[in-house]
């Protein structure tokens, strides 16, 4: 079990701040803004990596050092033991974040939650615009 351990401190680190397209650079965005994705999670950036066939773990109890608020970072293993890749479409780290940064919108929850809030968004407003009537 340390050697397992041990093996995933030496795994690369994806933080979901790296491919949000509300994050500037300066508060640590790594991709273009084009190519990002709005408000990734780990769980999603997850499942992006388990269908892209490349070994990831979750550590829900990390924070990005320039947003602690945020918990959680992802991190994932490109290489195997002999040097070969798990997957040959990505060979390095800005690759895996452009990948995931282009299957993040398409994750069946992330479906589910945007029809969820365009179907109550529609709902009848009132006319008029409130507050106390002036005499």
């Amino acid at each position: 079990m340390d050697g397992n351990i041990q093996s995933i401190k030496k795994w690369i680190v994806l933080y979901p701040i790296y491919i949000n397209s509300k994050k500037t650079i300066a508060e640590g965005r790594r991709i273009n803004v084009s190519k990002a994705c709005e408000n990734p999670t780990c769980a999603e950036i997850h499942d992006c990596c388990t269908h892209l066939k490349i070994p990831c773990a979750i550590e829900i109890d990390k924070a990005y050092p320039r947003d602690f608020m945020q918990r959680g970072r992802v991190r994932v293993l490109l290489k195997k033991e002999d040097g070969s890749l798990y997957n040959p479409a990505i060979s390095s780290r800005k690759q895996l974040m452009l990948h995931v940064a282009e299957l993040v919108p398409r994750h069946p929850g992330r479906t589910k939650k945007q029809e969820a809030a365009s179907s109550s968004a529609a709902g009848p407003l009132k006319p008029g615009k409130g507050g106390k009537k002036k005499r």
